[in-house]
């Protein structure tokens, strides 16, 4: 299996790993925080915006069977690139959208469809383009987030329609069951 591994910011790691978790071809998700410089920050301090760390997830994937173009395609689908530290009603520099490369090839791949992005939103995108940097996993209770509380309000009403988004978008690239 020919493995490559991303990290993406956009707005709170719980809908982009509840999407790529469906995705055929990637083989983990990991949500945590990065690009900030405060070591191992928790939580509640990246919350507070202050250590400089976004939520990010971790998409590890098989790029025999998903191209990296493909999983940067879905990224600027199910979130707005275009709304600086925000997502919705999430707020502040912890949810600003952000792709972090782990090796050169990844930064090519990722400014081209940057920006086809910028062409396709009138150059209103925000997304940050930057080497991975400072990477720690989040705390145990928010890995499969949404798999584990699909009830619970915020998955109900933000994570469950930015997954329903996905599966009619890219039905071709929905795991099968």
């Amino acid at each position: 299996m020919a493995g490559e591994v991303i990290t993406l910011a956009g707005g709170c790691f719980w809908c982009l790993e509840a999407v790529y978790e469906l995705v055929d071809g990637v083989t983990a998700v990991e949500s945590g925080y990065s690009n900030g410089h405060v070591e191992r920050p928790r939580y509640e301090q990246v919350c507070e915006g202050s250590t400089g760390h976004a939520e990010v997830v971790r998409v590890s994937f098989d790029n025999a069977r998903i191209t990296l173009e493909e999983i940067l395609q879905i990224f600027f689908t199910i979130h707005d690139p275009t709304t600086l530290n925000r997502q919705g009603n999430d707020v502040g520099p912890q949810y600003r959208s952000g792709i972090y490369w782990h090796e050169p090839a990844q930064e090519r791949v990722a400014r081209t469809v940057l920006d086809e992005a910028q062409r396709a939103l009138g150059g209103r995108v925000v997304t940050e383009l930057a080497p991975l940097a400072n990477y720690w996993p989040a705390e145990a209770y928010h890995q499969h987030y949404f798999a584990n509380h699909p009830n619970q309000g915020y998955c109900a009403f933000v994570v469950a329609p930015k997954v329903e988004k996905f599966r009619r978008t890219f039905k071709q690239r929905v795991r099968a069951a």
